[in-house]
């Protein structure tokens, strides 16, 4: 998965699909996001699961452990194969979980003549509703330790025709197995299970060719998902 997506309705939108019966306790109001090329190291919504209900954070996407400060790029994504096992997400697994909605992501895609430019694709539900990528989150409830908080993304291989854009996709979780991915009564074993499993399949999804300006961090708007013109 690259390292781009956009998430731009009101958060009541994510909710409704995600249809938890639950307070939201932080962070939620009516107001459009309007993201729409949201970048690696930015601050986006983050939904995750309190005592008393759901909490609306707005979260770094990527994170690394203490001692790996320093040493490398701080990973945005992390494998599903060998996320549960590996030393480096030890501390936020299982506890962690959280949901990252969204409205699609962007692929880039090697030129078929094998020169340097990529084309970027858009790639979102099929039938337009809402995503779910799994998360693994922390979140400080001390405000001096916030400088640590961030998110990673869950991904695992690609399949059918998204094959033809990307070897890697994310965690798309559809609603119930989002709930379960939140819900902290979700033994690890389970959750294993869905990371394992549970991502949406190719046909969930249609992709369209985009325009190369979505490879500015600096560029946003509804134009960056639009299909790209014919020649």
């Amino acid at each position: 998965m690259c390292g781009r997506y956009s998430l731009y309705e009101d958060m009541d939108h994510y909710l409704r699909q995600l249809d938890l019966d639950l307070p939201v306790v932080n962070g939620y109001d009516q107001v459009r996001i309007d993201r729409y090329n949201v970048a690696p190291r930015s601050k986006v919504e983050l939904i995750r699961r309190l005592e008393n209900g759901l909490s609306i954070d707005r979260v770094t996407w990527g994170w690394a452990p203490h001692w790996a400060n320093g040493k490398g790029p701080v990973p945005i994504n992390a494998r599903g194969e060998t996320v549960l096992t590996g030393r480096f997400f030890k501390s936020l697994w299982p506890h962690g979980r959280a949901l990252a909605p969204a409205n699609g992501w962007f692929e880039w895609v090697a030129a078929a003549d094998g020169g340097k430019r990529k084309q970027p694709y858009y790639i979102h539900a099929a039938n337009d509703e809402p995503l779910f990528f799994a998360a693994l989150a922390q979140v400080s409830d001390d405000a001096e330790h916030s400088g640590r908080d961030g998110f990673v993304i869950l991904t695992g291989a690609a399949d059918e025709g998204l094959l033809d854009v990307h070897d890697r996709k994310p965690l798309v979780l559809t609603p119930q197995l989002a709930r379960e991915w939140l819900d902290p009564s979700t033994l690890a074993a389970r959750a294993e299970a869905i990371v394992r499993d549970g991502c949406r399949r190719a046909t969930d999804f249609t992709w369209h060719a985009v325009d190369s300006a979505v490879g500015n961090v600096r560029n946003d708007g509804p134009q960056l998902i639009a299909p790209l013109a014919a020649d």
